[in-house]
């Protein structure tokens, strides 16, 4: 956090996630002063690292758009805060809704919805003519089952909550056998937490697309799409796919690179990214030059992603980010050119955690994110990881040969 009394605020509409530690590094660079808005109940199980990094905290309900948009205007304007950030998806609408009252650098706050609510998103990109996969929605099995055949959508099919992150409900079907148990998955969750945020009870149905799967982010400085790099995708295979890991660069040919961050920034403008950045998931079908783009999200990327970016390149994402919301032109340029990767430690069932222990490889670090008696759920979504290892080498297959080798050498045991 900045010491000068006249560095410029940046309300972050709840700092607590994965890109909370990565916009607390960027701001101490550029010398901003970062101030959080959450619940007072969500703040008392805050990480360390907020108490530090925070120069105040607007408590008030996230949950209720109009009261928290009123209490953050009023505290914006005691404070003097000069731009807004989100780090968590679900309050991006908030996020643009209050920097559009301060009058500062924001996203539209008419499209702000689409980049919240997969449905209303995929509606979004059809309109823009950005290739996304064939779709439905329902609100029921009944309806999905009838969905899926009047749309034709085929089998295998994807099924995802309207509203959730960290592959939360996701579940890929090979038939209509299995249909209903998928619906059930997507809607079992009705409010996001910690917050208790209500969630669009509704369904997505898309066709599977096969081929590999990579994400790229954007930054948009007053409506121009800066890229930035490509970053290879891993998931598990079967019901549910849940990333394991990300390569950062994405070793594609230079020509498909740039198809995937043109997608990419269409897809960012679609969902009304003005300024501001997004994370846009995309896959390539094989023997295709055409990505598809699955979903995209009005913030920095999860998973660690920001570390591995600038581990690869030398570009910080979290600083591009905070320059756009404060009307600067972001720093987008390689630095370096290395490669990162990041894989994720899963254990095969739940249970309670006796044991972890990763190796020391060179060239690797490790994070533990769970302790010894813990316990831990079914590996169908993020919440499942127990760790990562994160190693740096001088190409994206050295890179992921190392990570894969900690992984590969960790001793767990659950009972």
């Amino acid at each position: 956090m900045s010491e000068e009394p006249n560095a410029t605020g940046v309300m972050v509409v709840e700092p607590m996630g994965n890109a909370g530690p990565f916009l607390a590094e960027a701001a101490d660079r550029l010398g901003l002063r970062l101030y959080g808005a959450t619940h007072r109940d969500v703040h008392e199980s805050y990480a360390p690292w907020p108490a530090r990094a925070l120069a105040g905290v607007c408590f008030t309900d996230l949950t209720d758009p109009d009261r928290a948009l009123d209490d953050l205007e009023s505290y914006c304007r005691e404070h003097r805060i000069g731009a807004v950030a989100a780090c968590w998806e679900l309050f991006t609408p908030l996020a643009a809704a209050l920097a559009a009252r301060l009058g500062l650098p924001g996203n539209d706050p008419a499209l702000a919805q689409a980049a919240r609510n997969k449905i209303v998103m995929a509606e979004a990109f059809r309109t823009a003519g950005i290739p996304v996969p064939a779709g439905a929605v329902a609100a029921d099995a009944e309806q999905a089952h009838r969905a899926a055949a009047d749309a034709a959508l085929g089998w295998p099919l994807v099924v995802k909550p309207a509203e959730q992150g960290g592959s939360w409900g996701v579940s890929v079907v090979a038939g209509p056998d299995g249909l209903d148990d998928a619906v059930a998955a997507a809607r079992r969750f009705t409010r996001a937490m910690p917050h208790g945020l209500p969630l669009d009870p509704r369904v997505l149905l898309q066709s599977y697309v096969p081929g590999a799967e990579y994400s790229a982010e954007t930054v948009v400085a007053d409506g121009v799409p800066y890229a930035l790099p490509v970053v290879a995708k891993d998931t598990t295979s079967g019901r549910y796919r849940v990333e394991t890991g990300h390569t950062c660069p994405a070793g594609l040919p230079p020509e498909l690179t740039r198809a995937v961050q043109h997608t990419a920034a269409r897809a960012a403008l679609a969902v009304g990214i003005r300024n501001g950045i997004a994370h846009t998931e995309v896959k390539i079908p094989p023997g295709s030059h055409t990505p598809v783009v699955i979903e995209t999200g009005a913030r920095l990327p999860g998973d660690n992603i920001c570390e591995i970016v600038e581990a690869a390149t030398g570009i910080s994402e979290a600083v591009a980010y905070l320059q756009a919301v404060t009307g600067r032109l972001p720093d987008t340029g390689a630095t370096r050119e290395r490669a990162a990767a990041i894989r994720f430690l899963l254990p095969e069932r739940a249970g309670v955690l006796e044991l972890v222990r990763v190796p020391d490889v060179p060239g690797t670090h490790s994070e533990i994110e769970v302790r010894p008696g813990d316990p831990v759920p079914e590996p169908a979504d993020s919440s499942g990881r127990i760790g990562h290892v994160v190693a740096v080498a001088d190409s994206p297959a050295e890179a992921r040969r190392l990570a894969d080798r900690a992984i590969a050498g960790t001793r767990l045991r659950l009972k």
